[in-house]
């Protein structure tokens, strides 16, 4: 009998994949220390839960991908991104939100490809550019 995957994600209620009012945010964090909080900004205006997830991880993916060096260990990737990266959060989603822990030292060891650093086709803002 073939078993499905489970999801990485566990949703208490279906009502968790719908946004608040005005959306969910995603919270960008600057490692370098820019700002006093280590918040950049917020992106705002996703539907879903899901889709916000799905860009906090494609940003998170980008943002190691920018400091990893040819050459580079997982270990010197992961140092550098803590030095020098950007990491993601899906605000006030609780346990539901993705979180770049889970999935950082992979993310490290293995180069991603184009699509999956793609957080601007799943930005809620290109839509106020085009």
């Amino acid at each position: 009998m073939r078993q499905e995957p489970t999801s990485r994600c566990v949703l208490r209620d279906v009502s968790e994949l719908f946004a608040p009012e005005g959306g969910w945010r995603v919270r960008i964090i600057d490692h370098s220390g820019a700002s006093e909080d280590n918040i950049v900004e917020e992106v705002a205006g996703f539907p879903t839960l899901i889709q916000a997830n799905a860009f906090a991880r494609r940003y998170v993916r980008d943002s190691v991908e920018r400091c990893r060096v040819p050459g580079m260990g997982a270990k010197e990737v992961l140092e550098s991104w803590f030095a020098y990266g950007e990491d993601a959060e899906v605000a006030e989603a609780g346990d539901a939100g993705w979180r770049s822990a889970t999935e950082l030292a992979d993310f490290a060891a293995h180069a991603a490809s184009i699509e999956e650093r793609d957080w601007r086709a799943l930005d809620p803002r290109r839509d106020d550019f085009e």
